[in-house]
């Protein structure tokens, strides 16, 4: 594997996103050889840290995720990680910043290969992007940045951190992460549907009746909060992960799988995208807040919630495309929190066809993609010892010993920034038209809550969520599959 001369930024450097996820996986594309010898990683934050200090932080994330580690190996490793003291507000400290990123860059020739990674609270996007820019922290060689949801709160606050970033960088050197594109069951997508004549021969509406994206969580907002009530369901799941699983499920099969083809074929897609008036706002969507238990807070009762607050912990709804392989097919979504259990999965549903047999179901096919990974298609077959119909699962999964050589999802793909591979990251383009979907939705409810009338349901926890959910199919025929 090719090992790439950097300097890499982390804006938050001593934060959990850091910790958890960059730092270990880091380490492994280190092991792998995609950086090695040339490269540096610069942590930023407010806290007075050594460079002794991050490097044992650095190992003990290493240590935390792995079973076994050379600690030779290691030691190399975190010897290539330094700490700068930085307030992203002050325009001073970008000058330092700034020294130490052309010191390192001399000392591990990194060609002027600058790396920036925001790993901090969103607010702060568009001042760091401003100051990388104003202060000129850019290099003479590729300059590329990382930047983690949500990307901005609305339409109009993600196109003015659009613009503040894009004064820095180029479109291709912005890479918009959404870590479930990474994922191993979400990768597997495409190659599902395009290399299985089986599959991609019934991918449109004559055979499919409608598509179903659950993304269920067990926990509820717990210290998030005060976060969490300033965004709800809509904003944290819908705009990214959801709206990501859906335009691989409906978008055209690209010309080629070049990173330009790819994004060009959701683009085509998401341009035929229907918008929801508020009377489809009334109608195809519902959003809920989880009521408490015996051993739960309800919504309104965590920290740092407003006890009247309006924020949704669960939505459902629809979306249409009018072009597309789908074209006219349902797509409906849900996520929540406080669900019966941590499961993310699709379901496609197939149309029931005329047959000899009245007992017959329709065939589906189901991608899990959390806990578990694997697909299985529904069919139907005969019963051994008693006339009718019997369903069975084929079913396409791993086994433990590959299951464990799956990479994380930040490990691929920080390795696709690297290698400057924006296959699975999003284009402005289509956060742009996210954006334009979820504000009619926002906007619908807002003026419900403005004349007192907002339709926020109320469920248990540890089940589905609201039954009213079950209300948003349009025929009597069509229900949740998983419930």
């Amino acid at each position: 594997m090719k090992n790439i001369p950097v300097v890499m930024i982390i804006f938050g450097g001593s934060g959990d996103l850091a910790h958890r996820k960059l730092y270990p996986a880091l380490f492994n594309l280190y092991e792998q050889g995609l950086i090695h010898d040339n490269f540096a990683v610069i942590g930023t934050a407010r806290r007075p840290w050594s460079h002794e200090y991050l490097r044992e932080q650095v190992s003990d994330a290493v240590h935390e995720t792995h079973d076994t580690v050379d600690e030779n190996d290691l030691k190399e490793f975190a010897s290539h990680f330094y700490y700068q003291s930085h307030d992203v507000t002050n325009v001073e400290h970008y000058e330092t910043l700034k020294k130490l990123a052309q010191d390192l860059d001399d000392r591990y020739f990194a060609r002027g290969n600058r790396l920036f990674y925001m790993a901090m609270a969103p607010r702060f996007f568009g001042t760091i992007a401003t100051h990388i820019n104003d202060q000129h922290l850019t290099g003479s060689g590729f300059n590329r940045i990382v930047v983690e949801k949500p990307f901005g709160h609305d339409l109009a606050s993600a196109e003015k951190l659009n613009k503040e970033i894009t004064a820095s960088f180029d479109e291709d050197d912005i890479f918009r992460i959404d870590h479930y594109l990474g994922k191993e069951m979400v990768q597997n997508i495409m190659p599902m549907r395009f290399t299985n004549p089986l599959i991609k021969n019934i991918w449109s509406g004559d055979y499919i009746k409608n598509i179903q994206v659950t993304l269920a969580e067990r926990l509820g907002v717990e210290a998030r909060g005060g976060y969490y009530d300033t965004s709800g369901a809509l904003r944290d799941m819908v705009q990214n992960h959801i709206f990501q699983i859906i335009t691989l499920l409906a978008m055209p099969e690209p010309k080629d799988l070049d990173s330009a083809s790819v994004h060009q074929a959701k683009q085509d897609l998401l341009a035929s995208m229907i918008i929801p008036t508020p009377e489809d706002v009334k109608k195809d969507f519902v959003r809920g807040k989880y009521l408490g238990s015996d051993t739960t807070f309800a919504y309104k009762q965590e920290p740092n919630v407003d006890p009247n607050s309006n924020t949704e912990t669960f939505v459902a709804g629809k979306v249409k495309f009018a072009k597309g392989p789908v074209a006219g097919v349902p797509i409906y979504f849900r996520t929540g929190k406080e669900l019966r259990e941590k499961k993310n999965r699709i379901d496609i549903v197939l149309k029931h066809i005329n047959n000899l047999y009245g007992q017959a179901h329709s065939n589906n096919i189901t991608i899990e993609i959390d806990p578990e990974s694997k697909i299985y298609i529904t069919i139907n077959g005969k019963r051994i010892d008693q006339p009718g119909i019997r369903r069975e699962n084929l079913t396409y999964a791993f086994s433990k010993a590959e299951m464990a050589k799956v990479p994380d999802g930040y490990e691929r793909l920080l390795h696709d920034v690297f290698v400057n591979d924006s296959t699975n990251f999003t284009h402005w383009s289509e956060l742009k038209r996210y954006w334009e979907f979820i504000d009619a939705i926002e906007d619908a409810w807002q003026k419900e809550n403005e004349v007192g009338k907002p339709k926020v349901v109320q469920y248990l926890p540890y089940r589905m969520g609201p039954k009213e959910a079950n209300n948003i199919f349009e025929s009597l025929t069509e229900h949740w599959i998983y419930e």
